[in-house]
């Protein structure tokens, strides 16, 4: 996994709560088994009108915002069946950071599995860089992992916590995979013991 220590990215705004992870990531698009491809297809019943067209009124579909990678969202993102697909395919469509008042707590595990920050910030909060992100200007953020804050490029902070085992997977992009082997030695050891 990428490591995420400082993320400076595009923020866009997705004025809505309790975004379900089958808006995220519709059923259709689940048959693959790799991880990739799933971008195209995040937000799809937003992001396209019946004819497959791009829906112009859909947030992401804005030139403003072409290029995000930090999404702004309302709270309880990530609701819905646990699917590990949500996350995949925001990352994949190129978000790193997602910052919302509250997340569904599967969902918000997953992220951290797949090397995104689900960031918690109080509402008032929330609604505040929505509406800078709102603006007319391009909304730049930095997303200090390691010592856990976010700032605006006018100088305002927005310090967030951190379960210090998630922020080492994180500042370290160790996956579940990589946190294992660096117990190899020991459990080479153990296999050659257990008979």
């Amino acid at each position: 996994m990428t490591p995420l220590r400082q993320h400076r990215g595009l923020a866009a705004p997705l004025h809505r709560s309790n975004v379900d992870t089958d808006q995220i990531i519709p059923k259709q698009f689940l048959k693959r088994v790799e991880r990739t491809g799933f971008g195209e297809f995040l937000f799809f019943d937003w992001r396209y009108d019946e004819n497959g067209q791009p829906n112009p009124d859909f947030v992401l579909n804005h030139p403003q915002y072409v290029g995000s990678s930090i999404l702004i969202a309302g709270s309880n993102f990530g609701c819905g069946s646990s699917r590990e697909h949500a996350p995949w395919a925001l990352a994949d469509y190129g978000f790193r950071v997602i910052i919302a008042s509250s997340y569904a707590d599967i969902f918000y595990n997953n992220c951290f599995k797949n090397g995104m920050l689900p960031l918690i910030l109080p509402e008032s909060d929330v609604a505040r860089l929505m509406a800078q992100a709102e603006g007319t200007e391009p909304f730049i953020l930095t997303v200090d992992v390691e010592n856990l804050n976010v700032a605006t490029d006018d100088g305002s902070t927005y310090p967030f916590t951190l379960d210090p085992y998630l922020q080492q997977t994180l500042v370290e992009g160790l996956d579940d995979i990589a946190r294992t082997l660096q117990h190899d030695d020991r459990i080479a050891l153990f296999e050659s013991q257990h008979a």
